[in-house]
């Protein structure tokens, strides 16, 4: 996937970068040798810089400047030679004030995670609830209302139902409901819209006798909850942080930027598409969205009971101090999950200790 690269190119790489991330300046071989290769001539360290240019890990912005990375050196930085970063122990008392928190509200605890996130990183932060479309009923129940009507309860999870009233033209009896309740269950119950086949519904009509008609609009009423979509909200904090970065000095930029932040349902898509495993670090033309070419998106999902509850993140210039981010998005996300747990006790805030506390560089 990448060039090769010797020990001490990737050493070189990953000082350059570290001080850039740091400073924002391109960074001359002057500058590494007086602080991490007092040991190599500068023409040394400018020969391995031209050569790590050639392969696509740095960019010369002027003529006579230093480097700067590539969107192919942060990659290369990422995925290979970033250190873990040791929350400090200030950060884990802002982090763990947030799980102390007596709720298990998701929409509170992602609010408040978005502004801990914005405030540890200085990046702006959002708090995803990703668009979750709901698949099949889990069970149905069948109620008498009177002579002509009943209410059909449709269970979409443990906590959450639909119901509606079907009218009859005909005396609704007893045998009539139970018969209607004990074949949606077999037949329809547990059954996404697309394996609902033709001859389960024949065979429903069939077993249904006089009352076949009620088939086709409880049918309709089945296609209809169980492709409607839900959620899909995002909060955004900090947005102001982004004039603090040099990469968005530039109106236009910070015009396109502040674009695809009032476009939510853009950010909502990337999220809910993305895997649900693990830190997603999107940088530069990664982004399915154009505007963010300039940009890094960092986020994490938060999985609860096996589940995708949300997600947390940051948005940023592509020169991002991507081991405090990740480091901070993991142990944000799981303390998260386990405070939406049934069992709380996994949540309780400890200092660091069971966290995804890192060694430090």
């Amino acid at each position: 996937m990448y060039p090769e690269l010797s020990s001490r190119k990737k050493e070189i790489l990953k000082a350059i970068i570290d001080q850039h991330v740091e400073n924002g300046e391109p960074i001359g071989s002057k500058a590494l040798t007086q602080s991490r290769f007092k040991g190599l001539s500068s023409a040394t360290i400018r020969n391995e810089m031209a050569e790590l240019e050639e392969m696509g890990y740095l960019e010369q912005p002027h003529t006579s400047a230093g480097r700067v990375p590539s969107e192919l050196g942060y990659r290369f930085y990422v995925d290979t030679l970033m250190q873990s970063y040791a929350l400090t122990a200030g950060e884990l008392t802002q982090l763990n004030e947030l799980m102390k928190a007596k709720t298990t509200e998701l929409d509170n605890l992602l609010r408040s995670a978005g502004k801990v996130m914005a405030s540890l990183t200085n990046y702006p932060a959002i708090a995803v609830r990703p668009v979750e479309t709901r698949k099949a009923i889990l069970r149905f129940s069948v109620m008498p209302v009177d002579a002509h009507r009943f209410l059909l309860v449709s269970l979409l999870s443990e906590t959450k139902a639909k119901t509606k009233y079907f009218r009859s033209s005909a005396p609704l009896t007893p045998e009539c409901l139970e018969c209607l309740e004990s074949n949606l269950n077999r037949l329809i119950a547990g059954k996404d819209t697309g394996s609902i086949t033709l001859p389960a519904v024949y065979e429903l009509e069939n077993r249904m006798g006089d009352y076949a008609s009620l088939v086709g609009p409880i049918i309709k009423y089945v296609y209809d909850i169980t492709g409607s979509e839900s959620g899909g909200d995002i909060r955004i904090d900090g947005v102001n942080r982004l004039l603090e970065y040099p990469e968005y000095t530039d109106t236009g930029k910070l015009r396109e930027m502040l674009g695809i932040l009032d476009r939510k349902e853009d950010l909502i898509e990337i999220v809910s598409g993305a895997e649900d495993d693990g830190v997603n670090i999107l940088i530069g033309s990664e982004n399915a969205v154009d505007a963010m070419n300039s940009s890094s998106l960092v986020f994490k999902k938060i999985v609860s009971d096996g589940k995708t509850v949300g997600a947390i993140g940051v948005i940023g210039p592509c020169r991002m101090d991507y081991s405090k981010v990740v480091s901070t998005l993991e142990y944000l996300s799981k303390n998260i999950a386990a405070a939406l747990s049934p069992d709380r006790s996994n949540a309780l805030p400890d200092g660091g200790k069971g966290s995804n506390n890192h060694g430090s560089e």
